[in-house]
């Protein structure tokens, strides 16, 4: 199977977005795998996280790309968490993913 496309644009079990460069930057950050919601890459395409406490694994589901809810799911992250702010309205889902705020490492 394919390896994600960065940045991967992952949703813990609130909901909350972190944005992320890479996949290893991913790996590296995220340390609890049950505390992980969703997943998307910058395709759109669906995530999975595996593993243990401080060494997850993510990877694609092999399902195809999910532009609506990962579009959904980051709405409702600003509506939620960032104050007012609105998310990206670029139409095309390369430039909405570039606009999205990636947490600095």
């Amino acid at each position: 199977m394919d390896a994600p496309i960065a940045p991967l644009i992952l949703f813990d079990d609130d909901h909350y977005m972190y944005v992320l460069k890479d996949r290893a930057s991913a790996e590296a950050w995220w340390e609890m795998p049950d505390e992980y919601g969703c997943g998307f890459d910058a395709l759109a395409r669906p995530l999975r996280m595996t593993g243990e406490p401080l060494r997850v694994s993510v990877e694609l589901t092999g399902e195809g790309p999910a532009e609506g809810e990962l579009r959904r799911l980051v709405a409702g992250h600003y509506e939620r968490f960032l104050n007012g702010r609105t998310p990206p309205d670029a139409t095309g889902l390369a430039e909405f993913v570039a606009e999205l705020p990636v947490e600095c490492q």
